[in-house]
């Protein structure tokens, strides 16, 4: 059984709400939460005024993609024993994340971009492997940008705009690539059918079959995490 299960997706695709939602359905889930969480002081240090000029513009592609992968590591390293960690924004989030922002900031292609980033990793498969799953609004890139503005309470500047286009068609291509167990891309589908669709993708990869909740009530909830910069 895997250690990890991660649920990816770009900004308001309900990743957020889908690791509560198992964390509170199964003992055997612990919530690790995203990267920042565990490598506090690097990102604290960016963050505030200015956080979207550095993550955009000042910082490097070595020194963002190092920051994400570091607290990725540190994240993996808390999982406790005889667990499933779940990760809000596992591996291949992370690398597409890398990936779009290098494509913005160093104006290159997708392609470029990619063997940018993998060329510092030194690898191109999840360290430590996980089961990662995909949460879209939709699987056609300008309507999920569309359904994920509207979500939104802020509006996406045009440098955050061309970074969710770039991190959208990344995340696609992946999905035709076949790396995620599951693909969650109806906007149509509510919380609890989302979740069903989830626990039926990981009892089919004996991650574990969690108990049976109540429905939710009080609407989409939402991660208190570092949001990247609008």
């Amino acid at each position: 059984m895997t250690g990890f299960v991660s649920l990816n997706g770009p900004d308001s695709s309900g990743k957020s709400t889908q690791v509560r939602l198992l964390a509170e359905s199964w003992e055997g889930f612990c919530d690790l939460g995203p990267v920042h969480r565990h490598d506090p002081i690097p990102w604290d240090r960016v963050s505030g005024e200015g956080y979207g000029t550095w993550w955009f513009i000042t910082s490097t592609t070595e020194e963002l993609t190092g920051m994400l992968f570091a607290g990725h590591a540190a994240r993996a390293g808390a999982r406790p024993s005889g667990r499933v960690g779940l990760l809000d924004r596992g591996w291949y989030m992370l690398l597409a994340t890398a990936i779009a922002t290098c494509t913005v900031k160093e104006s290159l292609s997708v392609e470029d971009a990619r063997s940018r980033v993998l060329a510092l990793l030194d690898t191109d498969a999840p360290d430590p492997p996980e089961t990662p799953l995909l949460l879209l609004p939709s699987l056609d890139t300008e309507r999920s940008i569309a359904i994920a503005r509207r979500r939104e309470e802020r509006p996406w500047t045009d440098t955050y705009l061309d970074y969710q286009r770039h991190l959208h068609r990344v995340l696609l291509c992946m999905a035709h690539q076949g790396v995620f167990a599951d693909v969650v891309a109806d906007p149509s589908q509510g919380i609890d059918a989302t979740h069903a669709r989830i626990r039926r993708a990981l009892t089919e990869q004996e991650v574990g079959v969690p108990a049976h909740r109540h429905p939710v009530k009080d609407g989409r909830s939402r991660e208190p995490s570092r949001p990247l910069p609008r």
